[in-house]
């Protein structure tokens, strides 16, 4: 399993995600969940990945290695966001249309992947789409800032109730930071190390990128003081009267 969010705010966007994976607890290893696609001054766009792994490296593999020759449309040329996402979706069902012999030969495996991808193409607004592992997708909105896919649940509430459209990115890093803590707390299958990017409108520039791992120091302090904060506040809350 993974955590992946994705937020795209007033100012920019913010992108994190876990980097474990399993098949069972004695098979666990590490894989980068997100993928970053730049043309310098031009485009700055980034895939964060949940669900089957094989589909998922199939896919991004396939991305890839269009972008280095052809005349067709990938993710380096192509002229808006949208049909960035579409591309996207249409390479999802081309992996997914290729094994569907071998997914009906294994039952109970599932082969479906879900993404997330945002960014920037000079010209136009920064962008945040939620692909389905049907290839379809949605946008989000200032009233529907951010996005997550994996194991979200855990991680859900924090951001709900600190993140909107208007909220900085600092403090949107920040409350991704916890939402992951809150994650890992209480789901194994969701690990160090975390990877996180910051984009700011319009840079078109995606060195903010930060791989977290269990010495970084920024990130075990926020832990600890969001652990203790949280228990100093449950000791202040009135108590009930009890019979």
């Amino acid at each position: 399993m993974t955590y992946c969010v994705a937020m795209r705010l007033a100012d920019g966007l913010v992108f994190a995600s876990d980097s474990r994976t399993n098949a069972g607890v004695d098979h666990i290893s590490t894989f980068r969940k997100m993928h970053v696609f730049e043309a310098r001054d031009n485009r700055v766009l980034v895939i964060l990945t949940a669900g089957n792994l094989a589909t998922s490296q199939s896919v991004i593999t396939l991305l890839r290695s269009r972008t280095h020759g052809g005349d067709g449309d990938h993710l380096l040329n192509v002229p808006t966001l949208y049909d960035a996402a579409e591309l996207v979706g249409e390479t999802l069902r081309e992996v997914l249309h290729r094994d569907a012999q071998g997914q009906q030969q294994c039952q109970g495996v599932d082969f479906g992947c879900t993404m997330l991808l945002g960014g920037q193409i000079a010209g136009e607004e920064p962008r945040l789409f939620m692909l389905y592992p049907q290839g379809n997708f949605i946008e989000a909105t200032s009233d529907t800032p951010y996005f997550q896919i994996g194991e979200s649940k855990y991680g859900k509430p924090v951001i709900d109730r600190v993140v909107n459209y208007d909220t900085s990115l600092e403090l949107a890093y920040q409350s991704a930071l916890i939402s992951f803590d809150s994650t890992m707390k209480s789901n194994l299958s969701v690990g160090m190390p975390l990877d996180l990017m910051v984009y700011r409108n319009d840079s078109l520039d995606a060195s903010q990128r930060h791989r977290i791992d269990d010495s970084d120091a920024h990130f075990t302090t926020v832990r600890e003081l969001w652990n203790q904060g949280i228990r100093d506040l449950i000791h202040r809350l009135p108590l009930p009267q009890l019979p």
